[in-house]
């Protein structure tokens, strides 16, 4: 079962922290992304592993776009 992690509003991805493989628990930082002159952590909702990453830094993002897929 995968997990989706997606962006909760529209923004520019200012840094991932996490690579493809990595385990990462609940409430975990994954990204932050720069929105309103804010840089808002994005959180892993639930255990995993990094199963792919859909965003590199500096992408334009839209709200609900997958950012992380967990595996």
């Amino acid at each position: 079962m995968s997990i989706e992690i997606v962006a909760p509003m529209p923004g520019i991805v200012a840094e991932v922290l996490v690579d493809i493989g990595d385990e990462v628990s609940t409430d975990q930082e994954l990204i932050f992304i720069e929105a309103m002159k804010m840089e808002i952590p994005i959180c892993s909702t639930s255990d995993g592993k990094v199963k792919e990453i859909k965003v590199k830094e500096k992408d334009k993002v839209e709200a609900d776009q997958i950012l992380i897929v967990l595996g």
